[in-house]
């Protein structure tokens, strides 16, 4: 079945409440590759992650929390949002989000 994230232009990443890798998109798996892209899915995600990113999402999987900050490699500048998800009002796991932000990113102030 393909839903609209499969082919979504971010990486999607989704696990469960115990940190296990229940989904990730096309995106995802390009983007984790070299990590074993979608061979991923079924392991654990703090085994994925150094300190101290590895303890804060320890933190987020006990105390649900969100994260949101921006990352920059090989001149590529990235959003990273982190956040719970929920099933009929109860923690289910975390969703990780990320895309490309053009450069410059226009911001406009509303008012």
């Amino acid at each position: 079945m393909n839903i609209w994230s499969d082919e979504f232009d971010g990486a999607i990443t989704i696990c469960d409440r115990d940190g296990i890798i229940t989904y990730m998109n096309d995106t995802s798996k390009r983007a984790f590759m070299k990590d074993g892209g979608g061979d991923l899915v079924g392991t654990n995600l703090l085994d994925c992650h150094p300190e101290p990113s590895r303890s804060k999402l320890a933190k987020m999987l006990k105390a649900p929390t969100t994260n949101i900050y921006t990352i920059e490699k090989a001149g590529i500048k990235k959003i990273i949002h982190q956040s719970p998800l929920y099933e009929n009002g109860v923690f289910s796991g975390l969703i990780e989000i990320s895309f490309e932000l053009p450069q410059p990113m226009p911001h406009f102030i509303r008012g």
